[in-house]
């Protein structure tokens, strides 16, 4: 049986617990490996390491650091394939959706190398006479990374590239479900031979792990992706320790349809965001607020083509929807279904767990959809993270902006209309962090800010430019070269 360790300042290692937990392939209850549980004394040796690989790391050229992540950026590219089929194995999304997946890193480490030559700061005037002023960014030290299953390299690209670059040291606990990728990633950084104690891995659950790391006094930040309960409490304590906090979490997304849309390329843009990774994305559709003028073809339509979709094992090329992660998250999904039904909702498709054509050995729900959903129904308001899907009647553009904002997430949101002047009335209001014209609520770019409003965050962003604001603090610099004393305000004026 493969076993998966802990990766500590260079070197492979077992943690002093000695207990390991079984990885399972979702898809069929398969034992693909065993992952250590780890102790916090072995993060703080993770954190020791880090610590004293900072103080040389820091000191690195920029554009030197960025050689290191051209060499993992081409290491991904490379083995693509092979960390796809991996992901699926492990997580569950369909091949297709892992190869996506492992793409978003690769761009993501070609970008951020990028970032090497462009860590930009400003100078500007002085208000005195001879004397110069400008900004820089320096790094702010160890980064503590807690990355979910759902996407398990790409979100591990997102933060760990941008900290590298920028002249931090990382210690990264991934999912536990998902340990297999994340070692794969790490094999990457240590074949392109980053530096020792830049990038340690510490295996284990959120309780042990995940808790050392955010009160750990050698940790300057913590980054994480995950629930609300969790990033909240994160949040509490890390801040009472005066610890950076970098939080993206739940989402409640919504694709408003309008009756002037094309409802066929609608459709294709709705199925994809409520039923792609079994809906177990912070992006994922789970409301369709449609105009009720096309309420009822709308509906037709989505039902029909849910009917060809596909349910099995990820890697079969001809499934279109894989498994949730686990046994737990089907019957929270399952628990969602019969609140929807209890509350009167009307369920049209869907609403079981699949257990037909061998898929009871396996995490699979059927693909669902409820009509006659009002705003304030649990299902229309709390994140089910799973393959359900409501549909809610507006009379207009400026109800459906008040139904689309009237939940606790601000993550992504969506409108179909082939009107201009509303398309851009949606962008003016819709308060999300991503919008999407006649497109559906999934498909960021590496290149732009990643993150939400409201509950879904707070306020930083994963990706893009923004990224380096996680990882960096501004430092202001004076130089006078005046040659006496100039006392700012009290001589000028």
């Amino acid at each position: 049986m493969k076993k998966i360790l802990n990766y500590i300042n260079g070197e492979w290692c077992e943690s002093s617990t000695g207990k390991f937990v079984p990885v399972l392939n979702p898809a069929n209850g398969q034992v693909l490996a065993e992952v250590i549980q780890s102790s916090k004394e072995d993060v703080d040796r993770a954190v020791q390491a880090a610590k004293i690989a900072q103080k040389s790391w820091r000191l690195v050229p920029a554009p030197e650091r960025a050689e290191f992540l051209y060499k993992v950026a081409f290491l991904l590219k490379e083995r693509k394939e092979h960390l796809a089929q991996i992901l699926t194995s492990e997580m569950g999304k369909v091949i297709a959706e892992g190869r996506g997946e492992v793409q978003e890193a690769i761009d993501m480490a070609f970008y951020m190398a990028g970032e090497g030559r462009r860590q930009f700061g400003d100078t500007v005037p002085s208000e005195l006479r001879n004397k110069f002023a400008m900004t820089v960014r320096v790094p702010i030290g160890v980064a503590g990374l807690i990355t979910p299953w759902n996407f398990p390299i790409a979100i591990a690209s997102w933060k760990s590239l941008p900290a590298l670059v920028t002249g931090n040291a990382v210690v990264w606990k991934p999912a536990t479900e998902t340990p297999m990728v994340a070692e794969e990633f790490v094999k990457i950084y240590e074949e392109a031979g980053l530096p020792k104690g830049l990038i340690n891995l510490v295996n284990g659950s959120g309780s042990e792990v995940g808790n050392a790391m955010v009160d750990h006094p050698g940790i300057d930040l913590i980054s994480f992706t995950g629930s609300n309960e969790v990033g909240s409490a994160i949040n509490g304590r890390a801040g009472a320790l005066l610890k950076r906090t970098s939080l993206e979490m739940g989402g409640k997304n919504a694709i408003t349809v309008l009756e002037d849309a094309d409802l066929d390329l609608a459709v294709d843009g709705i199925l994809f965001g409520a039923f792609g990774t079994s809906g177990q994305r912070c992006t994922a559709t789970s409301r369709v607020i449609v105009h009720e003028s096309v309420k009822e073809a709308l509906t037709a339509k989505l039902v029909a083509r849910i009917g060809e979709m596909k349910l099995g094992n990820g890697l079969d090329e001809s499934v279109v929807v894989g498994p949730v992660i686990n046994r737990s998250s089907l019957e929270r999904i399952d628990e969602y279904v019969k609140i929807g039904q209890e509350d009167g909702a009307k369920l049209l498709t869907g609403g079981k767990i699949a257990t037909e054509n061998g898929l009871d050995s396996g995490n699979f729900y059927l693909p669902t959809i409820f009509t006659d959903v009002t705003p304030n129904m649990r299902i229309a308001k709390e994140e089910i993270f799973g393959p359900v899907l409501s549909i809610i009647s507006v009379k207009s553009l400026d109800e459906a902006v008040e139904v689309n904002n009237n939940v606790e997430f601000g993550l992504s949101s969506a409108i179909y209309t082939s009107d201009i002047n509303r398309a851009f009335q949606a962008m003016r209001d819709l308060d999300t962090g991503l919008v999407y014209i006649n497109a559906g609520t999934s498909g960021a770019e590496i290149h732009l800010p990643f993150g939400g409003t409201k509950g879904t965050g707070n306020g930083h962003r994963d990706s893009g430019v923004a990224a380096l604001d996680v990882y960096t603090e501004w430092k202001s610099i004076y130089v006078d070269f005046s040659g006496k004393l100039q006392r700012a305000q009290i001589d000028n004026y």
